[in-house]
């Protein structure tokens, strides 16, 4: 591993400090990633008991950390040199300064990062941090309505063999401190006067409106889905044969396109009741948020994949209905096949522009040469022997599912068919080439294993 710096460090194990260091990250802009079972210098030594431990760092980070910071950390259990580590993913706050619950809004309470060390704040630090955090947020703005209910969301969850008791307003913070709902609740409620525009013109500008649905009035989920729905609908599959194969491409990235909707739909600002626009032309689809950038977020820490959730509050749900997967992978995913290019930012709105590729053969070469470059070039050399020409003669489908199992080497055939909008029955199909080619092993059960895409054969 990489020496520890400002977005990283290692711990042996599970210390008395290991609040301080939390909370440094959760102060920055860009949040970090605190590794259990790692050395200072670098060499895995391991976790003995992963799962008491991911516990104890659950509990003492819930129980010892100001604000609440729930939505703000995830933590996993990862394998290096054959031994169990914990990584906890950290995002930058948006209610600093945090502290530690002990010690109050002090020096003594309150830390920063400053290169890779933590680093108590200075009184003045503290003073300029509590002044800038904004007055106004969904958990603190009540619902224009109280009588609401969620059917649905209890559905969505039960869905993911997950239940909401009777306390789940409390939990999930849908209440205001007198205990009615707040905007929060309001947005996820069966019920409410949000609609998610999507319109679609003729052309290549907005002079030829052809389709405008709208999508809401409803929980925010059902809405999201549906929206998603709508829009694989218009991204529609462009076909080539040539003589060695036929090559399938669809006009926008299917995962840079959900992931960009759910991260339109979890960071924009509804505050002024704007909600996100959702646009089909005759060369792109557009995306566009409100709010920009959340303050203390530069372009710089956006492209880097930092995260800071302007709604942690959502975040968290879409997390729980594993909508949104480990924190910052969505824009992650977007930059995989999208440049910086695609995004344009004013001072209150953000815009994310997938224009269409319409050449398959072009495109599936590009994304065979991309994949190949990810992999060092021995994956799609191998790829182009065994196919007895080049590499960019491997299917789109295939392709898009090692880029997968290169992004999650967990992931599940029932996630890459969600994902890719493919049956699983299809999805077992090329794994099952894939494996017989020797581009993939397979390690472990269903319940615990892990892909391996094939580097070095």
């Amino acid at each position: 591993m990489n020496k520890e710096n400002s977005i990283t460090e290692y711990k042996q194990e599970l210390t008395q400090n290991f609040e301080r260091s939390v909370i440094a990250f959760l102060n920055s802009n860009t949040g970090g990633h605190i590794y259990i079972g790692i050395s200072d210098d670098g060499s895995t030594c391991g976790v003995k008991n992963p799962d008491e431990t991911q516990r104890q760092m659950a509990d003492r980070i819930l129980n010892n950390i100001k604000p609440n910071v729930i939505g703000l950390f995830e933590i996993v259990t990862e394998e290096k040199d054959g031994k169990d580590i914990i990584h906890l993913i950290v995002s930058g706050g948006t209610e600093k300064p945090y502290y530690l619950k002990k010690s109050g809004m002090t020096p003594e309470g309150c830390f920063i990062r400053i290169g890779s060390s933590v680093h108590e704040m200075s009184e003045k630090m503290i003073l300029e941090a509590f002044s800038r955090r904004a007055k106004l947020s969904l958990a603190r703005i009540p619902s224009p309505r109280q009588d609401l209910s969620f059917s649905q969301l209890k559905i969505y969850y039960e869905e993911c063999k997950k239940t909401l008791n009777s306390q789940f307003a409390k939990t999930l913070e849908l209440l205001m401190p007198d205990g009615s709902y707040n905007y929060n609740a309001y947005l996820l409620a069966d019920e409410n006067g949000i609609s998610i525009k999507v319109a679609r013109y003729s052309g290549p500008d907005k002079y030829d409106l052809i389709e405008s649905e709208e999508f809401g009035y409803c929980s925010l989920i059902k809405a999201v889905k549906s929206v998603l729905t709508r829009l694989q609908v218009a991204n529609i599959t462009k076909t080539k044969i040539t003589p060695g194969e036929r090559i399938e491409k669809p006009l926008v990235d299917p995962i840079a396109l959900r992931e960009a909707v759910i991260n339109a739909v979890v960071h924009n600002d509804y505050t002024r009741e704007v909600p996100p626009l959702f646009e089909i032309f005759s060369d792109r689809m557009e995306i566009t948020t409100y709010g920009g950038l959340v303050e203390g977020l530069s372009k710089e820490d956006f492209f880097s994949c930092c995260s800071m959730p302007r709604n942690r509050e959502l975040m968290r749900v879409f997390h729980d209905l594993d909508m949104v997967e480990q924190l910052g992978s969505g824009m992650r995913r977007i930059l995989h096949t999208y440049n910086e290019q695609s995004f344009s930012f004013t001072d209150n709105f953000m815009r994310t522009s997938f224009y269409f590729d319409t050449n398959p053969a072009q495109a599936g070469s590009k994304l065979g040469d991309k994949l190949g470059d990810k992999l060092g070039d021995k994956l799609g050399d191998k790829l182009g022997d065994k196919l007895g020409s080049s590499r960019n003669e491997l299917s789109y489908t295939r392709r898009r599912i090692l880029e997968l199992m290169e992004i999650d080497a967990r992931i599940s055939i029932t996630q890459i068919s969600v994902k890719l909008g493919v049956s699983t029955t299809a999805i077992e199909k090329n794994i099952d080439w894939l494996k017989e080619n020797g581009c993939l092993t397979r390690h472990g059960n269903t319940k615990s294993g892990y892909w391996e895409v094939n580097q070095n054969s």
